[in-house]
């Protein structure tokens, strides 16, 4: 009994030991386990993402919210005469085009889409020469109505027509001026007649803040459109832009503000059918001279366009493209034989 008893308590204390031995290994696997767990660092990985600023197609300028890229240009005919003083809303414009229309007289067709004003006007008729300035862009073409052979003329043209019959809430006359220089429209309300295409393409190529022009330095330089209608431009530092004035006066919007474009393109340009008749239509397809006025210097170059819906080429005497500053542009288009005026 007693051998039986020792024995079986060795055997008790051997699985004790082994048990004991056992829990000391696991144990120590869990610690190794552990340590090489709290011995490797945690890693986390930030990722940033910045979104670039849209540039909005007509000025080459940045377009905060992107409302330039979801609407199409939006042309408006707006008078140029005296009496229509002051003209709303054109300080807002991309790009300006001013024409001569019959009776010797200008007009301007502003060409609306990385801003939309409240009141742009005053809105007057359509004339023919419109078709070749809206073809390469499309969109909204607005006006007050025309002659039968100038709507005619437009209705070729690939926009949606808003008149003074078709405008509703979008078009309000004001009764404290005279007609017909007191029709008027309101930017975000003739954007919802649509057009195509959104965005429009652009008109110009843009160069960078780095690149550097070459050409004569410009005070300031006058074109000399018919009649009572020779325009003035004159390079100011600060705002590194062109204040223009017209009938011998600085040329102020109704909301105070100083027209003022980036870029002023002298563009030469026959009228078929004679300056200032009826039937007058710029020809804005073939080539020809084109003076650029930019950051206070003058840039003697060509224009070409091959086709009407394709958009106008400027290029230097090196026949090297000239890059607009971002911003507004001002396209002035004299009959050929018509003279810039330059004071350096």
């Amino acid at each position: 009994m007693t051998t039986g008893v020792r024995s079986m308590v060795g055997d008790m204390r051997r699985h004790r030991i082994l048990i004991v031995t056992a829990l000391v290994v696991v144990l120590g696997v869990v610690a190794v386990v552990v340590v090489k767990k709290s011995s490797t660092p945690a890693t986390t990985t930030t990722t940033s993402t910045t979104i670039p600023i849209p540039i909005a197609p007509l000025s080459g300028m940045p377009n905060p919210g992107g409302a330039a890229l979801t609407r199409p240009a939006l042309t408006v005919k707006i008078e140029n005469t005296p009496d229509a003083r002051p003209l709303w809303g054109v300080n807002h414009a991309d790009v300006v085009y001013e024409e001569i229309v019959n009776g010797g007289i200008t007009r301007l067709a502003a060409i609306f889409n990385s801003v939309a004003p409240a009141r742009v006007g005053p809105v007057r008729s359509v004339r023919p020469t419109d078709v070749g300035i809206v073809t390469p862009i499309g969109g909204i073409f607005a006006y007050s109505g025309g002659a039968q052979y100038a709507i005619n003329a437009i209705k070729k043209a690939p926009v949606t027509l808003v008149d003074e019959t078709i405008g509703g809430a979008g078009m309000f006359r004001d009764n404290t001026r005279v007609a017909p220089n007191n029709l008027y429209l309101i930017a975000p309300r003739i954007f919802q007649f649509h057009g195509t295409p959104v965005p429009p393409p652009p008109l110009f190529t843009y160069r960078s803040s780095t690149t550097t022009l070459s050409g004569p330095e410009v005070k300031q330089f006058t074109v000399h459109l018919p009649s009572i209608y020779p325009v003035t431009f004159a390079w100011n530092a600060t705002t590194s832009s062109w204040d223009r004035s017209i009938f011998g006066a600085p040329d102020i919007t109704g909301t105070g503000v100083r027209l003022s474009p980036q870029n002023v393109i002298v563009m030469w340009i026959n009228y078929a059918g004679g300056v200032g008749t009826m039937s007058s239509v710029g020809q804005l397809v073939g080539s020809g001279k084109a003076d650029v006025f930019q950051d206070g210097k003058e840039i003697v170059g060509t224009w070409s366009r091959s086709a009407l819906n394709q958009p106008t080429v400027y290029k230097d005497l090196a026949g090297q493209v000239i890059p607009m500053t971002p911003g507004q542009t001002w396209v002035v288009l004299p009959s050929i034989g018509e003279a810039v005026t330059i004071a350096r």
